[in-house]
């Protein structure tokens, strides 16, 4: 596997893990149930494009990401935060939305630092943003 691909697919893997991380630091503060449904369904997805990504690194010897507790912390500290006073939907479809919008512009970075013709590693990747506008998409409709 080039250099390149595993760039691409650790960024997968990372992007697709602060998503997981987001989710669950926001499920307990939701309280309306088809958002709920909605955000588990995503957490879902998530789950399994990073665990194909890991599959792929793993299949090639690459080391995966391992999770860093400080950006953890930090991702965990910015919802607490952001929610302290405001836990309504819209909101939190808001964070979500945001959220999505930073893990597109970070794959679009490593694609591009990254030139790869067609791969495995770039469809992934391009799935990855797929899943995260069509989030966005369902996340307006809780505005």
């Amino acid at each position: 596997m080039k250099p390149e691909e595993v760039n691409v697919y650790r960024e997968v893997q990372k992007n697709a893990e602060m998503a997981i991380k987001a989710i669950e630091t926001l499920s307990d503060k939701v309280y309306e149930d088809d958002f709920a449904l909605q955000i588990s369904r995503q957490a879902l997805k998530y789950s399994d494009i990073r665990n194909r990504a890991m599959n792929k690194l793993l299949e090639a010897k690459a080391e995966t990401v391992h999770p860093n507790a400080l950006s953890d912390l930090m991702l965990k500290s910015g919802i607490h935060l952001n929610t302290l006073l405001n836990t309504s939907t819209s909101h939190l479809a808001e964070l979500m939305i945001q959220g999505s919008n930073r893990g597109i512009t970070e794959m679009c970075k490593v694609l591009n630092r990254n030139p790869l013709e067609r791969s495995m590693a770039v469809e992934m990747a391009k799935e990855l943003m797929d899943f995260e506008e069509k989030n966005i998409s369902i996340m307006k409709k809780y505005l």
